[in-house]
């Protein structure tokens, strides 16, 4: 059947944080708090749908956002204005099925009416890394270089693509694209007035 990528629903946000933290090292845990900061505040959180069941999820977020990931941060140093890609995971009986080229496929689909570039990290101290450099590089990305995460030591290659649609959507339709359903922004779910919004926390690997 067809992969469906789609907004995530808060009734599955259990079975997110189960696929988040049984992805192995690649990809650092969550608790449900933060699973839960990321439904109320990320403008990219997608599930991947196949067979009625989640195959994977994507999380993401632009450049202005108020996230305290060092991975994020230093991309934000580097660079003025991007897509970041927090962390996607794909359930592993369906690696290699093509869902995670469908939540790129996506991402960049969204990513590009509204960024120049998309920026991500894969880590280089989990054992086999190569062959999810040569996916990224395969999808367009290349380093633009190192960050260790203070705290574990983790080393990321930083990697960032260009989305070269951007520049003509831009120039075409400024800051108002088209009303129409595949260009309109996530609907983050209604907080009380009074309540803060609050911040995502943790970092992440893809």
């Amino acid at each position: 059947m067809s992969i469906v990528v789609r907004d995530v629903r808060e009734h599955e946000l259990d079975s997110v944080l189960a696929l988040n933290n049984a992805a192995g090292p690649a990809i650092l845990p969550l608790d449900a708090g933060r699973l839960r900061q990321f439904y109320e505040n990320a403008e990219y959180f997608r599930v991947a749908e196949r067979d009625g069941t989640i195959a994977g999820f994507m999380i993401g977020m632009g450049s202005n956002a108020e996230y305290d990931s060092s991975n994020f941060r230093w991309f934000r140093k580097h660079f003025p204005d991007f897509f970041y890609i927090d962390r996607i995971v794909v359930a592993s009986r369906r690696r290699g099925g093509g869902v995670g080229r469908a939540f790129y496929a996506d991402a960049q689909s969204y990513a590009e009416l509204r960024y120049p570039q998309m920026a991500c990290e894969v880590f280089l101290d989990q054992g086999a890394n190569d062959p999810v450099l040569l996916f990224h590089g395969s999808f367009g990305f290349r380093e633009v270089g190192q960050h260790v995460m203070p705290g574990n030591e983790l080393r990321a290659a930083m990697l960032m693509k260009e989305l070269s649609c951007h520049a003509w959507v831009r120039k075409t339709y400024g800051s108002e694209l088209p009303e129409v359903p595949w260009t309109r922004r996530r609907v983050l779910p209604a907080r009380p007035a009074a309540q803060a919004a609050p911040r995502p926390t943790g970092t992440t690997g893809p």
